[in-house]
């Protein structure tokens, strides 16, 4: 309980940090001082596009961004200046001697509203972005848990769960009670043997007439919902896994594995060997060096993390940092502050 308790403090604590700290950048921008602080560019994190639905319980909202807000990121940072390239040209773009700043927009998960929402936006102003895709999402034979357990608890007022020791019953009747159950599982399921954790969950949602299987076809891109989006010439596919575990809790083969057959996987979609990998969560105790070194011996020439920050030339191109467009910070006045990289680096967030 105590971990518990410290981790949902830090939450709260991390995100009041970035909110200062986004609006001590924001007033360093208007005074001038942004230009040099920007580094060479940066690499932006989306997940879901789409119509805000404001629901009551909503514990992924920060995963979640508006078309207008894409719309208004991009205006605004061609205002400032920015160029746009594709993330498989990140090397090639920080060995160039050009000096504009550039900006590369990476979606994680391969979400259907990618394609409904999120490809019009980029197509209207001729903007590239690469899409992750999780093999087992594609082929329907693995599950989202936040999606799982924020559409379980949406419904629940109590509900069993099996921590290990045999199922206990949860509290979830008031809005305090859902988002510490949520957090409780959440922090379960990255302390422990993750498949076996996301097992117990999806039995738990199937005991409450949830189909875990069915929130992956609702939500994400089958193979000609990928093959549509690829047509677009801006849209190119990164590998994301088969499971969407955290690659360094596993053992080196089941790493690799994990790597080279989500590669193989989009390579068939798209008829060559993707040249970029997102690692899954991507930050802190679930990458290792390992991780970063098994995607080069597999061929990637980038591979991205979420750990905040900005690009200078000697960035580890198989550790490259990304800034997440987060559901919760959706104004037009964050996006050049966003992007300098101020407030990570001001407040020294993790």
């Amino acid at each position: 309980m105590q971990q518990l308790v410290a981790k949902i403090v830090r939450n709260h604590l991390r995100r009041a940090a970035i909110a200062g700290g986004l609006e001590a950048a924001h007033l360093l921008g208007r005074a001038g001082l942004m230009g040099e602080a920007r580094g060479l560019g940066a690499v932006f994190t989306l997940h879901h596009v789409r119509p805000r639905d404001r629901r009551d319980f909503d514990p992924n909202a920060h995963l979640e961004i508006t078309p207008a807000f894409l719309e208004k990121t991009i205006v605004t940072l061609k205002r400032g200046g920015y160029r746009f390239v594709a993330l498989e040209d990140l090397p090639a773009c920080l060995a160039s001697t050009d000096d504009r700043p550039f900006a590369s927009f990476t979606l994680d998960d391969g979400y259907r509203n990618n394609l409904e929402w999120a490809l019009p936006v980029f197509e209207q102003h001729a903007v590239p972005f690469t899409v992750f895709v999780t093999a087992g999402y594609v082929d329907r034979s693995h599950t989202l848990w936040w999606e799982t357990l924020a559409d379980l608890l949406s419904i629940s007022r109590e509900l069993r769960f099996d921590f290990g020791d045999g199922a206990v019953p949860l509290s979830s009747g008031t809005l305090v009670q859902k988002r510490a159950a949520f957090d409780r599982i959440a922090l379960f399921i990255h302390s422990t043997d993750e498949a076996s954790a996301v097992a117990a969950l999806n039995r738990a949602a199937l005991a409450q007439g949830i189909d875990p299987f069915a929130i992956t076809e609702r939500l994400t891109l089958d193979e000609s919902g990928l093959r549509a989006l690829i047509a677009s010439p801006l849209a190119s596919l990164g590998a994301h896994t088969i499971s969407h575990r955290a690659l360094a809790r596993l053992d080196d083969d089941e790493a690799c594995r994990e790597i080279a057959t989500s590669a193989a996987r989009v390579a068939a979609i798209t008829g060559r060997p993707p040249l970029t990998i997102a690692y899954p969560y991507g930050y802190g105790s679930t990458v290792s060096d390992r991780d970063h070194r098994l995607a080069a011996d597999l061929g990637f020439t980038v591979a991205v993390t979420t750990e905040p920050g900005t690009l200078s030339a000697d960035v580890n191109l198989h550790a490259v940092p990304r800034i997440s467009l987060n559901g919760h910070f959706q104004s037009e006045r964050y996006v050049a502050a966003l992007a300098s990289g101020i407030p990570f680096r001001l407040l020294q967030i993790p």
